[in-house]
């Protein structure tokens, strides 16, 4: 089983598709939150994360950040257990 994962994206951001990309050639089922356009979702982004750009991201409660550091969690054989380990947020 793999925990929950959330990103917080836009449909046409490079990083976005890329961790969209790696999540999914995994298997992994995700949670997609598009802030195209969507004031209170970005600002909801922004409260969560405290950063401003995307995608942002979380495996169960846990802020991975960027496409960069799930790139890096994966490179580093930790992504897997990440997934393994993580419980459900509260809230998402």
């Amino acid at each position: 089983m793999t925990a929950p994962v959330t990103l917080y994206t836009t449909r046409f951001c490079p990083y976005c598709v890329r961790a969209r990309s790696l999540l999914a050639g995994k298997g992994v089922e995700f949670l997609d939150i598009p802030v195209d356009g969507d004031r209170a979702k970005r600002a909801e982004m922004e409260r969560l994360s405290g950063r401003h750009t995307v995608p942002q991201i979380w495996v169960g409660d846990v802020h991975v950040g960027g496409c960069d550091e799930l790139v890096a969690l994966e490179r580093q054989g930790r992504l897997d257990s990440l997934l393994a380990q993580a419980q459900p947020a509260p809230g998402r």
